[in-house]
């Protein structure tokens, strides 16, 4: 009875079909049918594909197979795409670890997931998770093609902004002029595409108060944009706002580094406003940079209503801090009417901040990394904006902070200047604004 079972048992196998193994050529035309879809940016159609690839290979080769690493690099982009984060994540893991488990800390093949992986985690805001594999990849990137390899560059913007999240200004201001040398050294001193890394940095240096530094750098930006051929007159827009904003801001907050003058090329162009009241004059070459912003936008037609409208509150806000309130109210008006044909008007339905200089002991002025040993304690302040852009009528309406500290955040808010509300192009008062401010004291040692 048991021979014949065996018997049966045989013939079954021998007749059985076997298992029909995935084919090259089947893998190959799959991830062309990916790289259609995901070039053409159909990210939707592409992620069917993606993870059929990863299930031939997986079929072809097994689950652990180095074969795997750039498939899902591959899955894990394309969810990253979709902002589908939590997958994405998990694809690149994978990647990584199979990359290791099979050729090491120093395997080329590491440098697309840890980079994908690296900004996933910028992405959800895990920013030292971001920060130590982006500076993985970085180091693997330098230490495969050389310190100023051009294909580090993906890698460092979005290692640049964990840094920025994380507050490691050190760290922040030694990137980005490493980000500027490797696209000098890639492209060029006076090509185009430098002008990202540039001006990122130079708006980073202007958020920071070091505004003869970010002149500077975008002094040099308006030099990129000029060579830009046909894009220059889209191009050199920015960077003219961004000389002209920082005379402006280092006239309001003044500045925190003693920077050598910059010889931007507008400096100088007429005689200095010095505003009635202000410790600093303002230099005139901000009100010609936003005179050339104007006169750029009206000689590229068709009018792009929109912009117009905001380089005319730009010009506004000029005259408003020099304290010409004559001059602010015309360009006011002006913008009220660009924004209005443009359907923007809403940007000019409340007031708007610009200048305001924090208490020294606001958490603004204190790296995370110095902050183990602080407490926090949070001001709010309400207050009235007036048709001139001052503030009047400042009181504090929540707070846990000390008497000092809501002094000091007081004496920011009556200092700060800021852009009125318009109705129909006119500026109004306006009551009710709010600001919060995020103050910190030394936590007191335990007894």
């Amino acid at each position: 009875m048991r021979g014949a079972q065996l018997a049966l048992l045989g013939a079954l196998l021998v007749s059985a079909p076997l298992a029909r193994a995935v084919s090259d050529e089947e893998r190959v035309s799959t991830y062309q049918a990916f790289r259609a879809a995901f070039d053409a940016h159909h990210y939707q159609d592409a992620l069917p594909l993606a993870q059929k690839l990863v299930t031939q290979t997986e079929e072809e080769y097994g689950p652990s197979d180095r074969a795997l690493v750039n498939p899902l690099a591959n899955l894990g982009t394309t969810q990253y795409r979709l902002k589908d984060y939590k997958d994405a994540e998990d694809s690149y893991l994978r990647s990584v670890k199979i990359a290791s488990d099979t050729g090491g800390t120093a395997d080329r093949q590491l440098l697309r997931p840890l980079h994908g992986l690296g900004a996933t985690y910028d992405a959800t805001a895990q920013y030292e998770e971001a920060s130590a594999t982006l500076q993985r990849a970085l180091d693997l990137s330098r230490n495969l093609d050389g310190l100023l390899n051009p294909g580090q560059l993906p890698i460092l913007e979005p290692l640049l902004d964990a840094l920025i999240n994380l507050e490691r200004h050190g760290e922040v201001d030694r990137e980005f002029q490493y980000w500027v040398r490797v696209a000098d050294t890639a492209w060029g001193n006076n090509d185009p595409r430098v002008i990202r890394p540039v001006d990122r940095y130079a708006h980073w240096l202007e958020h920071m108060g070091r505004y003869p530094s970010a002149r500077a750098q975008y002094a040099r930006e308006l030099t990129l944009a000029e060579n830009a051929g046909a894009r220059a007159h889209e191009l050199v827009i920015t960077p003219l706002w961004g000389i002209a904003r920082t005379y402006r801001l280092e006239a309001l907050n003044g500045g925190v580094e003693d920077a050598a003058p910059v010889m931007d090329p507008l400096m100088l162009m007429g005689p200095a406003i010095a505003a009635p009241g202000a410790a600093r004059v303002f230099n005139a070459g901000g009100e010609r940079a936003l005179t050339l912003a104007l006169q750029t936008i009206d000689r590229s037609p068709p009018v792009d209503h929109a912009l117009r409208g905001q380089a005319l509150l730009e010009l506004g806000d000029w005259y408003l801090c020099a304290g010409q309130g004559e001059k602010a109210g015309e360009k006011y008006r002006e913008a009220w009417k660009e924004l209005e044909l443009a359907g923007r008007t809403a940007l000019v339905a409340a007031p708007r901040q610009l200048a305001y200089r924090a208490p020294d002991s606001s958490a603004t002025h204190s790296p995370l990394a110095e902050r183990e040993n602080s407490e926090e304690h949070v001001v709010q302040v309400t207050f009235t904006v007036t048709r001139e852009g001052r503030t009047t009528a400042v009181f504090t309406d929540s707070a846990d902070a000390s008497d000092a500290q809501q002094k000091s955040v007081l004496l920011a808010v009556r200092r700060a200047r800021y852009a009125p509300r318009l109705e129909n192009g006119e500026p109004v008062e306006t009551s009710g604004v709010k600001l919060t401010e995020r103050m910190l004291s030394k936590r007191p040692r335990p007894s």
